[in-house]
C-alpha cells in the first residue's frame, strides 16, 4: 500500500511541476474548493532552468522587434532599391524569416548588427532547450517596391 501511495504522490507532483514549466500565463486566484485541496499539496516554484528559458524567449522577441524596427521600408522607388536580411535562426538551421527593407533608408550597420545579436541569442535558446525544427531551406522572397514602399514580391 506505502509502494502505491509514494507512485501516486511521484505522479502527482510530476504533474504539477509539468503544469507549472508549461504555464506562461500569470495565476488566477482559486475558489474556496480548490484552494483546500492546493493547501495540503506541496509548493511548487517554477525551476531556473523554466526562468530562463522564458528570459530568453523573452530576450528574443525584443531583439527581434528592435531588429524590425531599424528596418525601413519606405524610400525606395525600385525594387532593385530593395533589399533582405535574415532573421533569427531556426533549430535546423537557417533564418526563419526575412526582414524587406530599403537600403536608402535604413542604417544597414545597426540592422545587421541586431540582427546578429538576434541570430546569436536564438542559437543559444534552441541549443540549451533542445528546440526541434522543419529542415527545408528557405530563400529569401524577391523584393518589389510599391509605391515607395519595398515589400515581398506578391505580400499584400
Amino acid at each position: 500500500m506505502r509502494t502505491i501511495v509514494r507512485i501516486v504522490s511521484a505522479t502527482a507532483a510530476a504533474s504539477v511541476l509539468a503544469v507549472v514549466a508549461c504555464s506562461t500565463q500569470s495565476r488566477v486566484p482559486a475558489d474556496d474548493t480548490t484552494s483546500k485541496a492546493a493547501s495540503s499539496a506541496p509548493s511548487v516554484a517554477p525551476s531556473s532552468a523554466t526562468r530562463d528559458s522564458a528570459s530568453a524567449q523573452v530576450k528574443i522577441a525584443q531583439l527581434e522587434a528592435e531588429a524590425r524596427a531599424l528596418a525601413k521600408a519606405t524610400g525606395c522607388n525600385s525594387a532593385n532599391a530593395c533589399r533582405t536580411a535574415p532573421v533569427g535562426e531556426r533549430a535546423c538551421g537557417g533564418p526563419r524569416d526575412y526582414i524587406v527593407y530599403c537600403a536608402a533608408t535604413t542604417d544597414s550597420v545597426a540592422l545587421f548588427k541586431k540582427l546578429d545579436a538576434l541570430k546569436t541569442a536564438e542559437v543559444e535558446f534552441n541549443k540549451s532547450s533542445n528546440a526541434m525544427s522543419t529542415c527545408e531551406f528557405r530563400m529569401p522572397p524577391k523584393t518589389a517596391s510599391i509605391g515607395g514602399r519595398c515589400r515581398a514580391a506578391g505580400a499584400p
